[in-house]
């Protein structure tokens, strides 16, 4: 019973159905309005707001501080990555191989979604009149709005990325190089053990996420679009466990291990709808299974912006669900040009608060045959398949981030043994005692 008491997944569990239970049965107090209008907070390591109701209150604080650990966890990364690696030919060579890893996952993800929706067609016979809408107006509005300056400036993550590539390569040719790992390792070591501490409030994230989402949707709304969802979350489990499964298949490596490796962290995921909530932790724990630093640091962060299998999946079935609603008939060209602009536009969906629903609304409008009002009818249940959108991004970041250590050469298997092992403290053990 203390082994039971002491471990963080079940009070992430434990928090997530009395969330479920609060939202349901006593939404009203979910919904409760504690601060007259949101708190935000524009710092340059990070941008986060603090929501009004007593739920989203509880979950946009623990987001808030694991925010503040993101930037300077991929700044140090990164940065003693770099110098690490000493080969600078070498990290263009990483960063090359991530990008076209990401785009021909991304796509499958993508060609995946519109086979499953074109056969199970989720939006046949689905009547708009049963369906709660939504204000859309802003996202049509800042649908033709969209360039990839804008983002990169919206984009901390991305900025703090190119800062830290730089800073590296520039250190590395210098002697001072030994001085600033010197200075950079020991407040690696400080933020981290920050992080720790932060994430025994997880239960509280996931307790409020929870409870606000059922409180204010219901599982009522979920009936009308019930087909939608399930088709969603049962394309984005066929990704995971075939997909995802053969890529690490391919280097011998284990998926259904990893996934229980980082179990706390994906119940974060699921309890926030936030893969931010457990980026952090994820670096931390794929460095502990024998990925490399530099890896880890150039992979992740360009990941979380680059690599959104999940968010990909979502949109192509949103586009062909809408079709479906609307009685549109696609023909092949329409379909292939629907993958190609989700192609370019998909790689925004990230680091900007309703950047989907942006991407959704600039795709409608490039394709000129399906209604942009059509977005109204997802608004209700689009943040029940957050959860599953996140999820998977979670998951095939930390993929894409062991097979490019696997083929970079950058992995130990040694590492990944002892970490599936659930050996504790495995800061302290010397590699060679790993033999």
């Amino acid at each position: 019973m203390k082994k039971l008491f002491t471990n963080l997944t079940f009070w992430v569990l434990t928090a997530i159905t009395l969330g479920i239970l609060l939202g349901h049965f006593y939404p009203e107090v979910a919904l409760k309005t504690i601060l007259d209008k949101p708190i935000k907070f524009n710092l340059w390591i990070s941008e986060f707001e603090i929501k009004t109701t007593f739920s989203e209150f509880l979950s946009s604080i623990f987001i808030s501080i694991v925010k503040l650990f993101i930037n300077p966890i991929i700044f140090v990364t990164i940065t003693l990555g770099i110098i690490s690696m000493g080969n600078l030919k070498k990290v263009g060579k990483v960063g090359a191989k991530a990008l076209i890893y990401f785009e021909i996952v991304t796509t499958i993800a993508l060609v995946i979604g519109v086979l499953v929706a074109n056969i199970i067609q989720p939006g046949a016979g689905v009547i708009t009149d049963t369906i709660k809408g939504g204000d859309i107006s802003k996202y049509t509005k800042s649908a033709g709005d969209f360039s990839w300056w804008k983002f990169f400036w919206d984009n901390v993550t991305l900025q703090v990325l190119v800062v830290a590539i730089t800073l590296g390569v520039v250190i590395s040719n210098y002697s001072v190089r030994e001085r600033v790992v010197d200075f950079l390792t020991p407040i690696s070591k400080k933020i981290f053990w920050g992080l720790h501490k932060v994430m025994l409030l997880a239960p509280i994230g996931a307790f409020g996420g929870m409870a606000y989402t059922i409180g204010k949707y219901g599982i009522d709304t979920l009936l009308p679009l019930g087909k939608l969802m399930l088709t969603v979350y049962i394309t984005m489990a066929l990704f995971v466990f075939v997909v995802l499964y053969f890529i690490l298949r391919y280097y011998q490596v284990n998926l259904f291990k990893f996934l229980r490796y980082i179990r706390e962290e994906l119940l974060i995921v699921l309890g926030t709808s936030s893969s931010e909530a457990g980026l952090p932790s994820l670096m931390e724990k794929l460095e502990r299974m024998g990925c490399s630093k530099s890896v880890v640091g150039l992979v992740v962060p360009a990941g979380y912006s680059f690599n959104l299998d999940g968010t990909t999946i979502y949109l192509s079935m949103a586009v062909i669900f809408l079709a479906q609603v609307f009685n549109v008939h696609l023909n092949l060209t329409q379909i292939l040009t629907i993958i190609g602009i989700l192609m370019v536009t998909s790689k925004g969906a990230a680091g900007v608060t309703g950047s989907g629903f942006i991407v959704l609304a600039s795709t409608l409008t490039a394709i000129k045959v399906i209604p942009v009002e059509g977005l109204a009818l997802l608004l209700g249940v689009d943040r029940f398949m957050s959860e599953a959108r996140a999820i998977t991004n979670f998951i095939g970041n930390g993929v894409a981030t062991i097979w490019i250590a696997n083929n970079e050469k950058e992995f130990d298997r040694r590492k990944m043994g002892y970490a599936f092992g659930h050996v504790e403290h495995f800061e302290d053990i010397k590699t060679d005692n790993l033999r």
